[in-house]
């Protein structure tokens, strides 16, 4: 009986290496590599691509098609410190001197 499941989990083992083309040790290991790296390049990131242009023109879609949609029609008002505007000590200043 014990004999039994050895010789079942020698048979597993052997078609298992004989699947993977008989290969042992480091070029095993490397030729997974490789096929695992030009599977997705050639087939896995392409999809990824393809559905995220996909998911952006239908977003961009969705979005001229809403008549309500929010459009920014003005500049933001830049700060009267920063553009020198108003008098005192810029904030780069206090930041030049806070890292001294």
């Amino acid at each position: 009986m014990a004999s039994s499941w050895r010789r079942t989990l020698g048979n597993v083992r052997s078609f298992v290496s004989n699947s993977m083309g008989g290969l042992k040790g480091g070029s095993n290991l490397a030729s997974w590599v490789v096929a695992g790296t030009l599977a997705y390049y050639l087939w896995i990131k392409p999809s990824q691509d393809l559905k995220r242009q996909q998911q952006e023109k239908a977003a961009l879609a969705a979005s001229e098609a809403d008549p309500y949609r929010y459009v920014e029609t003005r500049k933001p008002i830049p700060d009267p410190q920063v553009t020198g505007l108003r008098y005192g000590k810029r904030n780069e200043d206090r930041e030049s001197k806070s890292e001294d």
